[in-house]
């Protein structure tokens, strides 16, 4: 799915803000703590709370494999002035129930209502379509998450449909928007904000 420029772990795209870069076996103790905040975890389909350490140990080595592999491109979200230091996790990557690629997010509650992940989340579909070749993105947002709904929206996915996914740190399945961005949406969008 992505090419050889994202399968080294020198690999990273810089946003005015932000450095997405792979996650290293040090970030795994920041990944429990902040995606195992169950106000985080909530609003996610996968994440635990808590999350326990040997979880984001493994969650690292998987990425990491799956980005040598080029199978998909998860990073780390860290702020420019902290490369060392992630508030969030962003990721393109294969889901069996999924029809294309599927973004995924999300952020430390201490650096909500910043802006950060809509700025990830537009720079990794920028990477998507432009380096990879992307034809087609989806992407989910509980109903009851407006943020994540409105991260999507900016970086011009379109609701598609709505139905329920499982959310494992709240144990049922809830309500979700499916949103899709194909690449003449993602071509469109770039030509009016250039």
């Amino acid at each position: 799915m992505f090419p050889d420029l994202t399968r080294d772990d020198v690999f990273r795209i810089e946003t005015r803000r932000l450095w997405l870069r792979w996650p290293t076996a040090r970030d795994a103790e920041a990944v429990a703590r902040l995606a195992g905040d169950p106000a985080v975890a909530r609003m996610t389909a996968q994440l635990p709370s808590p999350m326990p350490l040997h979880e984001a140990e493994g969650f690292v080595l998987r990425v990491r494999a799956g980005n040598t592999e080029g199978k998909g491109l998860i990073m780390v979200v860290c702020r420019r002035a902290s490369p060392g230091q992630p508030v969030g996790i962003i990721g393109i990557g294969p889901r069996p129930e999924a029809p294309a690629p599927h973004l995924g997010y999300w952020l430390g509650r201490p650096y909500w209502g910043e802006g950060l992940m809509s700025e990830a989340a537009a720079a990794i579909v920028e990477a998507y379509f432009a380096y990879a070749g992307g034809r087609e993105l989806v992407s989910s947002a509980m109903v009851d998450n407006p943020a994540s709904r409105r991260v999507l929206e900016k970086s011009g996915f379109v609701a598609d449909s709505c139905g329920e996914i499982f959310s494992v740190a709240r144990g049922e399945t809830v309500a979700a928007d499916s949103f899709r961005l194909d690449r003449a949406g993602w071509l469109d969008r770039r030509g009016r904000v250039s």
